[in-house]
C-alpha cells in the first residue's frame, strides 16, 4: 500500500506541535488565513502546562506614569544579566500591548481596576506594576479562551500524541511521525511547515514546578535530527516552590506583598537585594533562600524557608490568590491565612532552547542560516528573548506573542511553498525507537529516571562547581548505557504509558547531557547560571551564546554567536 492511502497519512499545511500558548496561538493566526492547521500534543489542550501560569502576563500598558515600553525594554535586559538580545526584546515589548488587548476582544476575563482598566501588579525584576492577571489562575484563562478560538476556526487536534521524528531533508523540515499513544500505531504527517511549541523540561530534575509531560521531547528531537540547541545551560528555579513537591506558588503572592524570612523570623531578603526586596528577579531570590538554608538559616534548620501572607489578611488572599491558598492547604494541610507556608527553590523554567531568529525560523548555525519550513516558539525556543534570566509575567507575553509571530510567517511561507516530498523511509527512525524498546534487555526506565532527576538536583542545582559537575556528566554516560538495555514489559498498543515514559526518558537523558556540557564550558555566573567556582560575570570572555550539536555521539560547542547589543543598553553590574 502507498504511503498516500494509508489510514494514517495525513497531509495539512502546519502542523504545531505542543497545545499551549505558543501552539495554540500560532494555530488560531494560520486557520483563521484560511490554511489548514493541525495541533498535535501528548496531553488534551487545556492540560497543557501554560495553564499553570498564575501571576500574570506582562506590557507596559502605563496604568501608572513611570511604566513605558522603554521601562520593560530595559528591565528585561537587565534582568537577563545582559545576554538576551536585545532586538528581540525590542520587538516583544512592542507586540506585547497588541497581544494583551487581543486576549482582552476574545474575552479573557482579566482582573479590573476600580475604573474598569486590566489590573496589574508588581512583579520581581520589572520596576512598575506591568503584569496584567486574571486572579492567580491567568495562564489557565488565557489557554481556555485560545482553545475556544482555535474550535471556532476549525483547528485540527491530534490529542494524546507523541511525536518521535523530524523528516528533514536538504535543511527542509518536511513533517513528522508521532505515535498514536491512545490507539496505538505511527503517524506520517506530511506538511509545509512545522511548528515547535513542546514547552520546557524541568522533569530533568526531581524538585520540579514542571507538570510530567515536560520532558523536552522538542529540544531532543532538533538534536537528534543534527541541528543545534542555545544556552541550554541557562535553567532558572523558582524560590517558592511548595516544599518537597516542587509545585509552584505564584510570584503574585509576592507581588502581593508577601514575605519570604527563615527561621529567626528575618526578611533576609535586605542582605541580598534591599532595594527590590523580595520582589528581586528569581535568580537572586532564589540564590538568596539557598544561602540561608546552607549557612543553617532554615525552617528548624531545614531546607526550606517561608513564604508569610498572613499579614496580607483573608479578603485578599482568598480573592487575589485563591489557588496559592488552595494549593497550600491541599498538598501541605497549611492554612495561609493562618499559617506560613514552608517553600524551596525548585526547577522551573528554561531560558535555553532550540534557537531561532525573529522571525521564530530555526537556526541551524551562528551565522543564522535557517531551516526550511521549521519555525519554534514558546519555551521550547530559545530567540534568545531571557538570556540567562526570564522575568515573572515574561513567559506567558513570550509564548502568546511569538506563537502569534510564527503563525504569521507559517501562513507566509505555506503561501509560497509547495508540499515537499517526504524521505523514502519515514517510518524508520520511529519504527527503530519502539522496536528496540519492544525487543530490549532487563533495565527499566523508572530507576534510570529517578538517578538522572536526583543527581541533577543536586548537581545542577542553583549552585554549580566544577568537581559536582564532572561527577555528574559521568553520571549521565552512564545512564545513556543503562538506556540502551531498557525494555517494556507492556507491548500493547492501546495507552502504552510504559512506553511512551521510556520514549521521554530517551529526551531527558539527551538534552541533559547538553546541559551540563554547556555549563561545564562556561567559566562564570550569570543570571541563573551560578558557578561557586567561578562566581563573577564575565563579559570578555562569555558575553556570547552557546550553540551545541551532538556529532559522532559527543557535544560539540560553538560559542561565536554573538550577543545583539544595543549603544544605549551596554552591559552595567546587576543591581537590585
Amino acid at each position: 500500500m502507498k504511503i498516500e492511502e494509508a489510514r494514517r497519512y495525513h497531509k495539512i499545511d502546519a502542523v504545531i506541535v505542543g497545545a499551549g500558548l505558543a501552539g495554540l496561538r500560532a494555530a488560531l493566526e494560520v486557520a483563521k488565513s484560511g490554511l489548514s492547521a493541525a495541533v498535535i500534543t501528548k496531553v488534551y489542550p487545556t492540560r497543557s502546562h501554560s495553564g499553570g501560569a498564575q501571576g500574570g502576563i506582562a506590557a507596559a500598558l502605563a496604568n501608572v506614569s513611570e511604566d513605558s515600553l522603554e521601562a520593560h525594554m530595559f528591565d528585561t535586559i537587565k534582568g537577563s544579566d545582559y545576554l538576551a538580545d536585545q532586538d528581540i526584546i525590542e520587538r516583544f515589548v512592542n507586540e506585547a500591548l497588541k497581544t494583551v488587548y487581543e486576549f482582552e476582544h476574545m474575552g479573557v476575563p482579566f482582573s479590573r481596576t476600580e475604573d474598569g482598566r486590566i489590573n496589574q501588579r508588581p512583579f520581581g525584576g520589572h520596576s512598575a506594576p506591568r503584569a496584567c492577571f486574571a486572579q492567580d489562575i491567568t495562564g489557565h484563562v488565557l489557554l481556555h479562551t485560545l482553545y475556544e478560538q482555535c474550535l471556532q476556526h476549525n483547528v485540527l487536534f491530534f490529542n494524546e500524541f507523541q511525536v518521535l521524528s523530524l523528516l528533514l531533508r536538504d535543511d527542509v523540515c518536511r513533517g513528522l511521525v508521532a505515535w498514536d499513544i491512545r490507539a496505538g500505531g505511527l503517524h506520517i504527517f506530511q506538511t509545509r511547515a512545522v511548528l515547535l511549541a513542546t514547552g520546557g523540561y524541568g522533569r530533568a530534575w526531581k524538585v520540579t514546578s514542571n507538570a510530567h509531560a515536560n520532558t523536552g521531547d522538542g529540544v531532543a528531537l532538533v538534536l537528534e535530527a543534527g541541528l543545534p540547541l542555545e544556552d541550554m545551560e541557562f535553567v532558572q528555579f523558582h524560590p517558592t516552590g511548595l516544599y518537597k513537591h516542587g509545585i509552584l506558588l505564584s510570584e503574585a503572592a509576592r507581588g502581593e506583598g508577601a514575605y519570604i524570612v527563615n527561621d529567626r523570623n528575618e526578611r533576609f531578603m535586605k542582605t541580598y537585594a534591599a532595594a527590590k526586596m523580595e520582589l528581586a528577579p528569581r535568580d537572586v531570590v532564589s540564590r538568596a533562600e539557598q544561602t540561608e538554608i546552607n549557612e543553617g538559616r532554615g525552617i528548624h534548620g531545614q531546607d526550606y524557608v517561608y513564604l508569610d501572607l498572613r499579614h496580607l489578611g483573608r479578603e485578599k488572599i482568598l480573592s487575589r490568590l485563591p489557588q496559592i491558598y488552595d494549593l497550600a492547604l491541599n498538598y501541605l494541610k497549611v492554612d495561609a491565612i493562618q499559617e506560613p507556608v514552608p517553600i524551596q527553590p525548585t526547577a522551573h523554567y528554561s531560558m535555553g532552547g532550540i534557537p531561532a531568529n525573529v522571525r521564530t525560523e530555526v537556526i541551524k548555525d551562528a551565522a543564522g542560516q535557517v531551516v526550511k519550513g521549521l519555525y519554534t516558539a514558546g519555551e521550547a525556543s530559545c530567540l534568545s528573548l531571557h538570556g540567562a534570566n526570564r522575568l515573572g509575567t515574561n513567559s506567558l507575553q513570550d509564548a502568546a506573542t511569538f506563537g502569534r509571530i510564527a503563525g504569521i510567517h507559517m501562513t507566509e511561507f505555506c503561501r509560497k511553498n509547495a508540499f515537499s516530498d517526504l524521505p523514502v523511509k519515514p517510518l524508520e527512525t520511529a519504527q527503530g525507537k519502539i522496536d528496540r524498546l519492544w525487543s530490549g534487555g532487563k533495565e527499566r526506565h523508572a530507576p534510570i529516571r529517578e538517578i538522572l532527576q536526583e543527581n541533577m538536583t543536586r548537581a545542577m542545582g542553583v549552585f554549580r562547581n566544577q568537581d559536582d559537575m564532572l561527577k555528574m556528566l559521568a553520571v549521565i554516560k552512564e545512564l545513556q548505557e543503562r538506556y540502551q538495555q531498557v525494555g517494556v514489559d507492556d507491548h500493547g498498543q492501546a495507552f502504552n504509558l510504559d512506553l511512551v515514559e521510556a520514549l521521554e526518558l530517551e529526551n531527558l537523558l539527551s538534552f541533559s547531557e547538553v546541559i551540563v556540557e554547556g555549563a561545564l564550558a562556561r567559566k562564570e555566573s550569570r543570571g541563573a547560571h551560578f558557578r561557586s567556582d567561578f562566581p563573577k560575570r564575565n563579559d570578555g570572555d562569555w558575553l556570547r551564546h552557546t550553540l551545541a550539536w551532538r556529532r559522532g555521539g559527543k557535544i560539540v560547542l560553538d560559542f561565536s554567536k554573538a550577543v545583539v547589543i544595543y549603544p544605549q543598553y551596554q552591559p552595567q553590574e546587576r543591581k537590585y
